[in-house]
């Protein structure tokens, strides 16, 4: 009897993986919205008159404010304010940033006073460019915030349960999010004939991830009341500023931070412009077939995620994994490359965007359960959020290289010239020194994830044990 008193609404799994599900809808929308406008990139050219340049900065401009230090900001907001109220705080952020991106995009505003004067001032980029600018990077705060938000719940709800796995099951359905959107987006383009329809229906759903997340607070301000804990917000008052220290001070940290930021430079940019090099290399398929070809990414890593996390959690070998993925990572933007363009095989392309799935199934699996095992856990928030800043500052430096790399590679490209002196809406861009970019992120992830491994043995983290004791 005195057992059955003392459990915790987090020992019911029942009650702790209906909790995964609410706070990962949050997320699920999220990404459906970062990716929204990927599959559709040629469109909003013809448009919009948004070309790769002002394509790439619009993919960097989510990370901007991240990397000036917002994402230090939120770490010491999740830390001293506990997971209920940054969690809402987050998806209210990605809600009103969305808003603000689905007006700069509309017919009406280009028609406005403020439009044409945000158009005159700057750079010359089209005003509608610098109004979802202005949106994508409140929203980018929001969905990072959200990320480490997420990423402490599920360490506090799963301690010394099945973490890997419930971490991985969250990146999962995350990530079937980009399937959707890869799937919906050009769908809904074209029935409405406008780009706007996509981020209308993307923004709705962001309003129901900050529901879902709300409900899901209920549940977590009642898990604090079960236990003999002191209450979430005085508890989290034990967090002090300089506890930053013993974080970047942290040799291990910064492994695991470079590991991070190079791995993730080569999938996230990667992302943006994956439909369009594929339409490119498949010799002009159009959105919709490049969409349902790319689409199959992030499925293939939701499919595999859930069973490395359970591995994770009973066997380990997480370096191990980390290893894996880096390889898998560079050689398929090595196919991309140099195989697909030769053979404009859909069977390469579809091989290898499964591939490339799987390893976006290791290293995530494998990174995120490994930070609490590397800090300590009331500054685990701050850890999370100094990760995404590191990691921001290359995905918001990446798509505006990549951006750059191509337009400079194709300046003197023939069918580049000819599509745009006849104002055709595919430009066949040739995409072969932006994949050679992306594979040498994944070389240099790969000699970080070695050298993690080395250091893990000498040191003894556990990243190869099991999470489950």
């Amino acid at each position: 009897m005195t057992e059955t008193i003392k459990r915790k609404l987090s020992d019911s799994p029942a009650a702790r993986w209906t909790a995964l599900v609410l706070v990962a809808s949050m997320m699920f929308f999220g990404y459906m919205f970062v990716d929204v406008m990927s599959p559709i990139q040629a469109l909003i050219e013809s448009q919009k008159g948004w070309n790769p340049d002002v394509f790439g900065t619009y993919a960097a401009s989510e990370y901007i404010l991240n990397v000036c230090g917002f994402l230090i900001i939120a770490g010491v907001i999740l830390d001293k304010m506990g997971i209920r109220f940054t969690g809402v705080l987050s998806a209210s952020m990605m809600f009103i940033g969305a808003c603000i991106k689905l007006v700069g995009i509309t017919e009406w505003f280009q028609t406005t006073a403020f439009a044409e004067w945000l158009g005159s001032w700057w750079v010359a980029m089209p005003a509608s460019a610098k109004m979802a600018f202005l949106g994508f990077m409140l929203f980018g705060c929001g969905c990072e915030m959200a990320g480490t938000t997420v990423s402490k719940a599920i360490a506090k709800w799963f301690k010394g349960k099945e973490m890997a796995l419930a971490m991985g099951l969250e990146m999962a359905i995350a990530r079937i999010g980009v399937f959707a959107i890869f799937s919906i987006s050009p769908i809904i383009a074209e029935k409405f004939g406008t780009v706007t329809a996509p981020v209308a229906f993307c923004t709705v759903l962001l309003l129901i991830g900050l529901i879902t997340y709300t409900v899901f607070t209920f549940m977590d301000k009642k898990l604090d009341q079960q236990t003999d804990e002191i209450a979430e917000d005085s508890s989290e008052e034990e967090f002090k500023f300089s506890d930053l220290g013993k974080i970047l001070t942290s040799e291990a940290f910064w492994i695991v931070a470079l590991l991070c930021v190079l791995y993730y430079s080569a999938i996230f940019p990667f992302q943006r412009y994956g439909a369009n090099m594929l339409q490119c290399n498949l010799d002009g398929i159009s959105p919709e077939e490049a969409s349902n070809i790319f689409r199959w990414f992030p499925v293939g890593a939701a499919i595999i995620t859930p069973f490395l996390g359970n591995l994770l959690d009973r066997k380990g070998k997480g370096a191990t994994m980390l290893i894996g993925g880096a390889l898998l990572l560079i050689c398929c933007h090595l196919i991309f490359a140099f195989v697909l363009p030769g053979t404009h095989s859909e069977l390469i392309a579809y091989g290898t965007i499964v591939l490339l799935g799987i390893s976006f199934a290791l290293v995530p699996a494998a990174l995120w359960p490994s930070v609490p095992k590397i800090v300590d856990e009331k500054i685990l928030g701050s850890a999370y959020c100094l990760i995404f800043w590191v990691q921001n500052i290359g995905l918001c430096l990446v798509p505006m290289l990549i951006g750059y790399v191509l337009s400079s590679s194709n300046a003197d490209n023939p069918a580049v010239i000819a599509a745009k002196e006849m104002g055709a809406d595919f430009i066949p861009y040739d995409y072969t020194m932006p994949l050679v970019v992306f594979a040498g992120f994944g070389i240099l992830a790969l000699l970080i994830a070695i050298y993690l491994k080395v250091v893990d043995k000498k040191r003894g983290y556990g990243l190869e044990l099991p999470n489950i004791k």
